[in-house]
């Protein structure tokens, strides 16, 4: 593959903090689980539902699945990103709006506080993803 061949999700998980919510976002919306699970370290954990406590392993994969299965895409937009050292805070406004596959109305959307851990490799991974972290639990 050229770089020219090269899709953007081919640079996840990403050394660049800048970029974090557009590649997480263009793997969301093509419904790429993989590309979504090499964003997060092994051990990381995810709200993905307002007031519920973290999944981590199989039980969080199993919860990005069934996002994606609505089929509809995500927008996103970085509020604010800091950084110390090898640990990352991302704030993120995100929104699932529209039809699900299944028929159903969908309109969930809040205010993403995201934890991310630099690895060896230099590449950034969530270690906490809460969805509804700028929200009331």
């Amino acid at each position: 593959m050229t770089t020219t061949d090269r899709q953007p999700t081919d640079e996840v998980p990403t050394d660049d903090l800048g970029r974090l919510t557009e590649l997480f976002v263009l793997a969301f919306n093509a419904g790429d689980q993989d590309t979504i699970e090499r964003m997060y370290s092994p051990d990381a954990v995810s709200v993905w539902k307002p007031g519920e406590p973290p999944l981590a392993g199989d039980a969080r994969r199993a919860n990005v699945a069934e996002f994606l299965a609505m089929g509809l895409p995500m927008r996103a937009r970085t509020k604010g990103t800091y950084v110390n050292g090898d640990t990352a805070l991302v704030i993120v406004d995100w929104e699932i709006s529209g039809t699900s596959t299944t028929g159903e109305e969908v309109h969930l959307s809040g205010t993403g506080t995201d934890v991310l851990r630099r690895g060896r490799d230099g590449r950034w991974r969530y270690i906490i993803d809460n969805a509804y972290g700028g929200s009331a639990a």
